[in-house]
């Protein structure tokens, strides 16, 4: 399903990210990310406002969203996720320096990206308001298509590698562990993109955005309020 890459209705995802990578090429932690992509898209688009954290009403259970960017006339829903191997350098401008920890369990990567589409299907109730789920990450292994002849995984159904399309149910562990089981009402095939390349070990940062358009058997009957 080819979405909206568009902001707020003002500007398109792409442009936002060229000029962030210009400035951060990476990230202390997700919540420095999610705040300088709000800084970032002030600059470039000042009518789009954007509030982090935004709970959500009328979903079931109390949900948050990361990012909420209100513009004249649409809105976008953004869910981020910063996933990482070590790395320790010094970069950007002005000069600062970075510890980043490993995160193995990308298994569990995989998983929490997918949900985070479910959860901007269930958000984007509204005619006027997209979804983009976002990942960014300098661990090659979320990219790489497994080698051939790889044995059976429990995280098989939510590889995200490049190529890939997610669509329909989603069976963790082939369904033997059930609360993991995801349903998406959309195919999104996934297409990951260069973000900066610090050099060495797991200096190289690449993005994958999702974009979900709102659903139109839901929208309207159930606003989600800021």
């Amino acid at each position: 399903m080819d979405g909206d890459m568009t902001v707020g209705g003002r500007i398109a995802l792409g442009d936002i990210i060229v000029q962030l990578a210009r400035r951060r090429p990476i990230f202390h932690s997700e919540a420095d990310l999610q705040h300088s992509f709000a800084q970032v898209l002030w600059e470039l688009a000042p009518d789009v406002r954007s509030r982090l954290e935004v709970p959500q009403r009328g979903v079931g259970r109390q949900e948050y969203l990361d990012l909420l960017c209100m513009g004249p006339s649409a809105r976008t829903a953004i869910e981020f996720k910063y996933f990482t191997r070590k790395w320790t350098g010094t970069a950007g401008m002005p000069a600062e320096d970075y510890a980043l920890k490993g995160h193995a369990a990308t298994d569990l990567a995989r998983l929490h990206f997918v949900r985070d589409i479910a959860r901007l299907e269930r958000f984007c109730r509204r005619s006027d308001q997209n979804g983009l789920a976002i990942m960014l990450t300098n661990d090659a292994a979320l990219w790489t298509p497994p080698a051939l002849g790889r044995g059976q995984t429990r995280d098989r159904d939510f590889r995200i590698h490049q190529g890939r399309e997610l669509v329909g149910t989603l069976l963790w562990a082939e369904g033997a562990y059930e609360p993991n089981t995801c349903t998406l009402r959309g195919a999104y095939i996934l297409d990951w993109k260069p973000y900066s390349d610090l050099g060495g070990a797991g200096g190289e940062f690449r993005y994958v955005a999702v974009s979900v358009s709102p659903d139109p058997a839901g929208v309207d009957d159930m606003p989600v309020h800021v």
